[in-house]
């Protein structure tokens, strides 16, 4: 590989889940990668994440991640929908929402982390506020630390980027809403039964309820809520803004939604966004770059957590075979991975309608239809042909240490 600007570094925002993954392979390439996260730590729980296909499979294969993941695995997430009294109306099995490997999204972030560090430079706690693009490299400033120049700057910074904002423009050009907010948290498991093995899940038209006990803890559960709503003028940082739009949305509703509510109330994180999609037209602006979500995400449903480790895996093959060439290498990772992210992505426009239809038909539609094994078959293999799409070229990194 021929000398890049800088001696090959890269500056990458976002630890979460493409970031690690990039840094990892960057670093096998023999680059020089920084990773920047606004939290001031690794974030730990989480919702289940899942790998679906051979293709995703074939890159936790090459970076040896296969075993432990396996050891670390939920097992798949069953799910009940039930009525006001709590009686069945459908159960997915775990294979439909889990794929063929399932593991907690902090489970997943820890391990990429602790593969990725011996090779990476981590800042916990800062964030980019400024890119400025010096010809030879990027000048980036940040809110806490000194400004620093890198050869490459990377957003791994998820549907909201911050680089994708600083660099190609306001979030409003890139994210549309799809119609529906998500919202989940962590309570004690006194519901009993409600909390059992799997999640179960209560529909009233536009709004799922649902609750399900820990992996780990079974003194723990999680709850999640999916509603239907215009886009909503709200603060991102305000968990009380945010904790109230879901009660008023739920209020009112019988099964167990008043005791959610009010864990939700004592609740001290919340997870709270649109369900919205990304769609960028070009992932690069000269020495900046997009991955994961910040490139082609959606909130829910998109297969966004295989198809970033995916492209992570491309896009350094491509930048260390460029030899320097920061142009030709970002157009070859996007001419490779966009029909690929773009087959996965469309299974978030589905999702939100998937989980909480507007209507009470809609509702008995999706009830009926899927207590049908073969129309579940269908679905299971078409979400397998969408994640195994794309050829992986052996970029010559080597055997995983």
């Amino acid at each position: 590989m021929s000398p890049m600007p800088h001696h090959g570094t890269v500056l990458i925002s976002g630890a979460s889940v493409a970031g690690p993954a990039l840094a990892y392979w960057l670093a096998r390439h023999g680059f020089r990668p920084t990773v920047v996260e606004v939290a001031p730590a690794l974030r730990a729980g989480g919702q289940p994440v899942d790998f679906r296909g051979e293709t995703q499979l074939t890159v936790l294969r090459r970076m040896g991640l296969l075993p432990e993941l396996r050891r670390l695995r939920t097992g798949g997430t069953p799910i009940r929908f039930v009525d006001e009294r709590g009686r069945q109306l459908l159960r997915l099995p775990a294979e439909f929402m889990g794929g063929e490997l399932e593991v907690l999204r902090g489970d997943l972030a820890r391990v990429l982390y602790e593969r990725s560090a011996p090779g990476t430079e981590y800042v916990f706690g800062d964030t980019i506020t400024g890119i400025d693009e010096t010809g030879p490299g990027v000048r980036v400033t940040f809110r806490n630390g000194p400004a620093r120049e890198f050869g490459l700057v990377i957003g791994a910074d998820g549907l909201h980027s911050t680089v994708r904002r600083l660099a190609f423009g306001p979030e409003g050009r890139y994210v549309r809403h799809l119609g529906y907010y998500a919202a989940s948290w962590q309570l004690p498991n006194d519901l009993g039964p409600a909390a059992g093995e799997g999640v179960v899940g209560h529909n009233v038209p536009g709004r799922l309820a649902s609750v399900g006990a820990d992996h780990r803890d079974p003194a723990r559960a999680g709850a999640m809520f999916v509603f239907a709503a215009p886009e909503l003028p709200y603060d991102r940082h305000s968990a009380e803004q945010q904790k109230a739009l879901v009660t008023d949305a739920f209020t009112g509703l019988g099964w167990h939604v008043p005791r959610l509510l009010a864990s939700l109330r004592a609740a001290p994180e919340l997870y709270f966004d649109s369900v919205s999609r990304a769609d960028v037209p070009t992932w690069s602006k000269g020495r900046v770059g997009l991955v994961g979500d910040a490139a082609c995400g959606a909130t829910l449903g998109g297969m966004g957590t295989g198809t970033a480790l995916v492209a992570a895996y491309v896009l350094a093959g491509e930048l260390a075979r460029a030899g320097g060439d920061h142009r030709a290498a970002f157009a070859r990772y996007e001419r490779r991975m966009r029909p690929y992210a773009e087959g996965c992505q469309k299974g978030g426009d589905r999702t939100g309608p998937f989980l909480a239809p507007r209507t009470a038909t809609g509702l008995r539609l999706r009830n009926a239809l899927l207590s049908r094994r073969f129309l579940m078959d269908r679905m299971l293999r078409a979400g397998q042909r969408a994640s195994s799409t794309v050829g992986l070229p052996d970029y010559g990194a080597g055997a995983a240490p």
